[in-house]
């Protein structure tokens, strides 16, 4: 159960997700699907949509630093590796009454989208390069009943939109990146 002081605002909702990406300039497109929680459970539905599906993890060190890294489903994460690109301590996964707090969503819904609920600028957010290999990249709407479908250049513009720059990071090398042109 929640304790009173991880809830300092209601989350965005779906709908408000989706207004950002109008007022944005940032076309979407969006599937209904029974609530997914892990890549696996989801690999029959995303078999009929196009583009790069991702997976996201929530990420906390020993001094309470906050890190999204969104990558493609199938991209291996050296998590014990990770902290020494991000100059920071070793990670583990953050729990989740501080993922509700930091991101507004629940196990199983975390998406890049919910780094739009960091309005404190808390969360360090890290991009795969490898969704940049795909024109479309796929993520839930805040929620895992559904997956929502954006250019991966947009997921850039949304980034920053939302008051973050993100880190991009190729995994099969552990190395940082510039951001695609």
């Amino acid at each position: 159960m929640l304790r009173a002081r991880f809830i300092t605002r209601m989350p965005l909702s779906r709908n408000a997700l989706f207004d950002f990406f109008d007022q944005h300039g940032i076309a979407h497109s969006t599937v209904e699907h029974p609530p997914i929680f892990t890549v696996e459970e989801g690999r029959d539905i995303k078999q009929t949509m196009p583009g790069g599906h991702t997976k996201n993890l929530f990420l906390k060190d020993k001094k309470g630093r906050l890190a999204l890294v969104s990558a493609l489903g199938d991209t291996q994460i050296a998590v014990n590796q990770l902290h020494r690109l991000v100059d920071c301590q070793r990670f583990s996964f953050g729990r989740e009454e501080l993922l509700y707090e930091a991101l507004g969503v629940r196990p199983g819904s975390v998406t890049a989208f919910s780094i739009l609920n960091d309005t404190e600028n808390r969360v360090r957010f890290i991009l795969d390069a490898g969704l940049f290999q795909h024109e479309i990249v796929n993520f839930h709407p805040l929620e895992n009943t559904a997956t929502t479908a954006i250019s991966s250049r947009d997921l850039l513009r949304f980034a920053r939109a939302a008051g973050h720059d993100p880190l991009i990071i190729d995994f099969e090398r552990m190395a940082c990146v510039d951001a695609p042109a």
